[in-house]
C-alpha cells in the first residue's frame, strides 16, 4: 500500500502531458488513436509514438497507463491483440479497462502488464472486486457515484487497490452505463 495516494493525471493531447509532468503527477492515463478507449474527446495519442511517450513519462518518474476501456466486439479481438503487443513492448506500466475480454486476452498476451478496472466496469462492491480480481485486475477505479462511507466500506471488504476520482464530472447516470 503506498505511503501517500498516487495523484494520477489524464493525458489527452501533448499539452496535458506535459502539465500533467511538470505538475508532479505520478502517473498518467491516456487513450491511443485506435478507437478502443473511452477518451474520445481527447485528441488521444498515435500508436506509432507510444514507445517515446512512454520514455518520458519515465524519464519524468512516473508511469504510464494506456486506456483500453470500451466493450470489444469479437471480430475486433485480434486487432486489439496486435494492439496489446505493441503497447506491452512500449513499456506501459498498466492498461486501465472495461471489458473482461480484454482482461483475459491482455492476461494471455501481456501477463506483465497491470490491469486496473476502469470505472466504466462499473465495480462498486467487494464482491465484484473478487470477480475482477479473477480476471487479473489489481487496481479498481471505484464509481464517482459511491460517498464516501460506501468507499471505506468497500476499502474494508476487498485486498484489490482502489482508486478514486477526486475531481472532475458525474455522468448523468451511472459511470459507464450510460
Amino acid at each position: 500500500m503506498p505511503s501517500r495516494p498516487e495523484i494520477l493525471a489524464p493525458a489527452g493531447d501533448h499539452a496535458s502531458l506535459t502539465a500533467a509532468l511538470a505538475s508532479g503527477a505520478d502517473a498518467v492515463y491516456f487513450g491511443l488513436d485506435d478507437g478502443f478507449n473511452a477518451r474520445a474527446r481527447a485528441v488521444n495519442f498515435a500508436t506509432d509514438d507510444l514507445a517515446d511517450i512512454v520514455a518520458a513519462v519515465h524519464r519524468a518518474g512516473a508511469r504510464a497507463y494506456v486506456t483500453l476501456n470500451t466493450l470489444v466486439f469479437e471480430a475486433e479481438l485480434p486487432v486489439l491483440e496486435g494492439l496489446l503487443r505493441k503497447i506491452a513492448a512500449s513499456g506501459v506500466d498498466a492498461l486501465i479497462v472495461q471489458d473482461p475480454a480484454v482482461c483475459l486476452l491482455a492476461r494471455a498476451v501481456c501477463p506483465q502488464l497491470e490491469l486496473h478496472a476502469s470505472t466504466q466496469m462499473t465495480v462498486s462492491s467487494p464482491e465484484a472486486a473478487r470477480f475482477a480480481k479473477g480476471l487479473g485486475v489489481s487496481r479498481v477505479v471505484v464509481p464517482r457515484e459511491l460517498s464516501t462511507d460506501e468507499i471505506a466500506a468497500f476499502a474494508r471488504g476487498t485486498d484489490v487497490e482502489l482508486e478514486v476520482f477526486v475531481h472532475g464530472a458525474l455522468c448523468m447516470s451511472w459511470s459507464g452505463q450510460c
